[in-house]
C-alpha cells in the first residue's frame, strides 16, 4: 500500500508542469544568476568615488597610486557629478578634498560595502604618506582566501549551493506539501479518501518518500550544474551528504504537514507558511552569514532547524567534514522533525 501511494504521488506531481519548473529549474536559475554575478570574489567589487581636487598635487597622485595598488575600483568625478551621484544613493564611499587633507563620506544605507572600502582607503592613505615622506611603507598582513576546512579556495557559488539545497527543502515542505494538503481538504478530496482503507500514516509517509526522491533528483541537478559551470563539487562523503539531505527532507516535510493542519483555506495557509518561511530564509544563512548580528539573535537562529542543517551541509560539501562535529545541530533538526510529524499525525483529519 505504501509503494502504491508513493507511485501515485509521483504520477500526480509529473502532471504539474509549473511545480516541476519551480522545484527543479528555478533553483538552477538562482545558482546561475547569483553565481555569475559574484563569480570572481564572492561579492560586489569594492569601489570608491574620488572627487577631483581643484589643483591636483603629488599627494593626490600618491593616493591614487596607492588605491590602485590595493585593487580598489576608483571612479574619478567632478564635485558636481559626485554630489549628484551621492544624492541618488548610488555611492557607498566617497573621497573628497577637505582643507589640507581629505574627507571620506560613507553611505549609511550601504555600510557593509562602505565599511570594507573605508578600511582599504585608510590603508592607501598611510601608504601614500609613507611614499611622500620617503619612510618605509607599512607592512600589510598577507591575506589568503580559502574555505574553513582548507580544502580549496572557495567562491560565492560554492557557498550558495548548499544554502539553496536547504531553502528548496523548506520551500517544498511548506508550499508543496502543506499547500497541497490544505487544497485537498478544501476541495473535499480527503473526505473521499476517508472511506478507503488507507491509513493516515501511509498517506503522510508516501508523500515524504516522494519528496525525498524528488530532493535527490533536485540535488543531483544542482550538483551537476555547479560542477560544469563553476567547477565546484562535493568535497566530502556522498553518503554523509545523503544522510543530511534525508534528515532535512523528513524534517521540513513534517513542517508542511503540521502547519497545514492549522489552516482551513489556501489563503489562510499562505499567511501561516510565509510567517514561517520568511524568517527561516532571511536568518538561517542561505545567502549571507549572521556574524554581525546580535549574539542573542545568533543563538535563537541556531535553535531553528534550517541554520544547523545548512551549517552541516556546507561542512560536508565545501570542507569535506564528517558529521561527528555536527551532532548537536543535526539533533536539533531531528527533534524538530519528530515533533512536527507527531503533531501532524495527531491533528490530521480527513474532513
Amino acid at each position: 500500500m505504501l509503494w502504491r501511494q508513493f507511485a501515485m504521488e509521483w504520477r500526480l506531481y509529473s502532471r504539474d508542469r509549473a511545480a516541476m519548473f519551480w522545484t527543479l529549474a528555478f533553483p538552477v536559475v538562482l545558482l546561475l544568476g547569483f553565481g555569475t554575478m559574484f563569480r570572481d570574489s564572492g561579492g560586489p567589487k569594492l569601489s570608491v568615488v574620488r572627487v577631483l581636487s581643484p589643483t591636483p598635487s603629488s599627494r593626490d597622485a600618491a593616493l591614487d597610486q596607492a588605491l590602485a595598488d590595493l585593487q580598489l575600483k576608483v571612479q574619478t568625478l567632478s564635485k558636481a557629478e559626485a554630489e549628484t551621484r551621492w544624492s541618488q544613493g548610488e555611492t557607498a564611499a566617497q573621497i573628497e578634498p577637505a582643507g589640507d587633507g581629505y574627507r571620506l563620506r560613507l553611505n549609511s544605507y550601504l555600510m557593509a560595502q562602505a565599511g570594507a572600502t573605508a578600511g582599504l582607503v585608510n590603508q592607501a592613505w598611510l601608504m601614500a604618506q609613507a611614499r611622500l615622506s620617503g619612510a618605509p611603507e607599512p607592512q600589510r598582513i598577507p591575506a589568503q582566501v580559502e574555505s574553513p576546512g582548507h580544502k580549496r579556495a572557495t567562491n560565492y557559488a560554492s557557498f550558495l549551493l548548499p544554502g539553496l539545497l536547504g531553502l528548496n527543502l523548506v520551500s517544498m515542505g511548506l508550499f508543496s506539501v502543506g499547500m497541497v494538503n490544505v487544497s485537498y481538504r478544501e476541495k473535499g478530496k480527503f473526505r473521499r479518501l476517508a472511506v478507503t482503507p488507507l491509513p493516515k500514516w501511509i498517506f503522510l509517509l508516501g508523500q515524504v518518500f516522494h519528496r525525498l526522491t524528488l530532493t535527490v533528483l533536485q540535488a543531483a541537478i544542482l550538483l551537476v550544474v555547479g560542477r560544469l559551470t563553476f567547477g565546484i563539487q562535493n568535497q566530502g562523503s556522498f553518503l554523509d551528504l545523503l544522510l543530511v539531505m534525508t534528515l532535512g527532507t523528513g524534517c521540513f516535510m513534517a513542517f508542511g504537514f503540521a502547519l497545514s493542519s492549522f489552516a482551513e483555506t489556501s489563503e489562510g495557509y499562505a499567511a501561516i507558511s510565509n510567517l514561517v518561511f520568511l524568517p527561516l530564509m532571511l536568518l538561517s544563512g542561505v545567502y549571507f552569514t549572521l556574524d554581525a548580528a546580535p549574539t542573542w539573535l545568533q543563538h535563537a537562529v541556531a535553535a531553528l532547524p534550517l541554520a544547523p542543517f545548512i551549517r552541516a551541509l556546507r561542512a560536508v560539501f565545501n570542507d569535506g567534514a564528517g558529521l561527528a562535529g555536527h551532532g548537536a545541530g543535526l539533533a536539533i533538526v531531528a527533534a524538530w522533525g519528530v515533533a512536527a510529524f507527531l503533531l501532524a499525525v495527531r491533528r490530521f483529519r480527513w474532513a
